[in-house]
């Protein structure tokens, strides 16, 4: 095959298994690994997803394409799960939602999964309420930075803030123009209490990335494979298969209008 154009449902080669996390509070999460399928990976990325109570799921559509491209075409792995009480496709991960408290427990379970597999350079990547995660509960020293798409910043406190400050890693923050909860130039003053965060404005882009993925996977790859050459490939010349979009269908778009 030659030169096919990666659509919104192109799944490219990769190893994908699917994994279960087991949490110290003794919950099973599911969730699945994807590495790339001819060489070790580069760089990690653990996706922390949006709110599940409206919609939010390890295929929310940034995750399910960088799942589906990145460890072909940036030679990254892709950690994404379901936190507590959250179901997908994939299955439906054990406990209940637990607004932001005892997901610590996914979090730790997640980055510790990671580690085990011998995951290297892990970044965590989350997305609205995985972001407010990411920052109460990524701090670890397995973990090398955080890339955090549109913050609403809701759950998370200045504390939570002055740690990332003080510890020093690595913080990207992508702030979609039309955010609903936090626009670029509010963003720009609250994350000024971590010195070292970079806050990225998005032009034209909402809360949920519709129509902007590919530029979140730019953005991302930027960060954490700074080798590897960016805009990323549009096509590729290679066996390549295609997602069912109609299982994603309802949840994509209607879903996590808060967050």
């Amino acid at each position: 095959m030659s030169n096919n154009q990666i659509r919104a449902n192109s799944i490219l080669p990769a190893h994908r298994e699917d994994i279960e996390l087991h949490t110290a509070d003794g919950v099973t999460l599911v969730g699945e690994l994807a590495r790339p399928l001819d060489r070790d990976p580069v760089a990690t990325l653990v996706c922390l997803h949006p709110l599940p109570t409206h919609g939010g799921m390890m295929d929310s559509h940034v995750y399910r394409k960088a799942a589906w491209r990145l460890p072909a075409l940036a030679g990254l792995a892709v950690l994404r799960f379901n936190t507590r009480g959250t179901s997908s496709v994939r299955g439906t991960s054990g406990g209940s939602f637990a607004k932001a408290v005892d997901e610590r427990f996914d979090v730790a379970a997640a980055i510790e999964y990671a580690e085990f597999a011998d995951l290297p350079d892990i970044w965590l990547v989350g997305w609205s309420f995985g972001t407010d995660l990411t920052l109460m509960y990524g701090l670890d020293p397995a973990v090398t930075g955080a890339i955090l798409l549109s913050p609403p910043l809701r759950f998370s406190q200045p504390s939570h803030l002055a740690a990332w400050a003080e510890d020093g890693k690595p913080v990207t923050a992508l702030i979609p123009e039309f955010d609903d909860y936090l626009r670029p130039a509010e963003a720009a003053e609250r994350f000024a209490a971590i010195p070292q965060a970079e806050v990225v404005p998005m032009p034209g882009a909402k809360h949920l990335w519709v129509g902007d993925a590919e530029k979140v996977l730019n953005e991302i790859v930027r960060r954490v494979a700074p080798d590897v050459a960016t805009p990323l490939p549009v096509t590729w010349d290679g066996p390549m298969e295609t997602g069912d979009a109609a299982a994603y269908a309802d949840r994509t778009v209607a879903a996590f209008d808060k967050g």
